[in-house]
């Protein structure tokens, strides 16, 4: 992770984090415990939940605690473990948050545990963005918060090819079964689902796309996929992988039409896209098939396979994002964090998009691994951009 190596040299030169404290709820892997060994090195306290019960890998866990890092974090914890880890990090006081779904974000906005010196937080995912608006359109949001998650270097990177390849990490991970020649359906087409349908494709796939939105909807097909409601696709699907952010895509209606041996996996934060309440309410029977592969079976004899729980199959089951994507990821993390500690005082209380600056910094510093280097203008073509902004061409 060069990036994110580079930023951790000059962290432990100039020290920004000095006297902070930094609370983190994030899938405790490898390449977290990389940021938050960064973060240790600019002078913060940092303290680390894990932002998934089925996420953790109890190696890294071990090694970023003997680092000196208190974490609270345990593969296959309950909910109520994994909650009491969020409370945990809260309870340390943070300065700057660190969030993976806002579920830390949330829980500083119920009072407990908060003493109102939160500088602000920074949000890696589409869904606690969605939460992190919510309450910044109720005004109920008490610090500021950078979007991460909407940042160039994270959207079209990180959600379309960490994602899309992590995902398929997962599923084969946990099935040993080939893509090629399947009916693969991807429900939603924003930058993790073309991730997700793109990878599939790649995998020798028949994939069809489910979308709400119309202009999706139209990328999707002009990018040469099918489009259809779930309802329709669900008939036909090998495969369906959830990528939307919402609840109960694939549910009972669904599951009554559903092929004999469908595949269901969520690639989406939370696991409540494909909903195991109408699952297991329909199954008459139930069974682990395999590790992270739960069999349902239909009073007609009909089987349908639920991957990883329902939870996000590329963590759960497989290994998350190459270290390349997790290494632009978290250098915006750390950066951003780094100015919410500089400036957080000052910011308005609202959601802020990751300064340009940052943005353009991460991208400038993964060129040189890639061995890329940029075209550069010529004077004259600076003067000729000038002028046409200035309105003088």
């Amino acid at each position: 992770m060069p990036v994110l190596e580079g930023i951790r040299r000059r962290f432990e030169s100039e020290r920004p984090f000095a006297g902070l404290t930094v609370a983190a709820v994030l899938h405790v892997e490898a390449k977290t415990c990389v940021l938050a060994l960064t973060l240790k090195a600019g002078g913060a306290e940092v303290r680390l939940a894990a932002g998934n019960p089925l996420s953790t890998d109890d190696d890294v866990v071990a090694a970023v605690r003997e680092a000196g890092v208190p974490t609270w974090a345990e593969k296959g914890e309950t909910v109520a473990q994994y909650r009491a880890g969020v409370q945990a990090v809260l309870d340390a006081d943070p300065d700057v948050i660190i969030d993976d779904g806002a579920d830390l974000v949330a829980l500083a906005h119920t009072g407990r545990g908060t003493r109102g010196k939160i500088r602000g937080s920074t949000e890696e995912t589409t869904t606690g963005v969605t939460r992190l608006r919510a309450l910044e359109k109720s005004g109920k949001l008490l610090f500021p918060a950078i979007d991460v998650n909407d940042a160039e270097m994270k959207h079209l990177f990180d959600n379309r090819y960490g994602t899309g390849q992590s995902t398929m990490d997962g599923i084969m991970s946990a099935t040993n079964l080939l893509i090629a020649s399947k009916v693969c359906v991807v429900a939603g087409y924003g930058w993790c689902g073309k991730g997700v349908a793109a990878r599939l494709r790649g995998l020798g796939g028949d994939v069809i796309v489910t979308e709400i939105d119309p202009v999706r909807a139209i990328e999707a097909r002009l990018d040469g996929f099918r489009v259809m409601p779930m309802l329709d696709a669900a008939r036909e699907a090998d495969l369906i992988i959830t990528v939307t952010g919402s609840i109960d895509v694939v549910r009972a209606e669904h599951f009554r039409v559903l092929k004999d041996g469908c595949l269901l996996a969520n690639a989406g934060h939370f696991d409540v896209e494909v909903s195991k309440r109408d699952l297991e309410g329909m199954a008459v029977s139930h069974r682990t098939a395999r590790p992270s592969v739960e069999e349902y079976r239909f009073a007609d004899g009909r089987k349908a396979y639920l991957l990883a729980e329902g939870r996000l199959v590329n963590l759960a089951a497989g290994q998350g994002h190459p270290a390349e994507i997790m290494d632009l990821s978290f250098a915006l993390q750390a950066l951003s964090a780094e100015h919410l500690a500089k400036h957080g005082k000052e910011m308005e209380v609202r959601v802020h998009p990751v300064p340009a600056a940052l943005d353009r910094e991460v991208a400038r510093a993964a060129l040189a691994p890639l061995s890329v280097r940029l075209e550069e203008q010529t004077k004259e073509q600076v003067k000729y951009a000038a002028a046409w902004e200035g309105g003088t061409t």
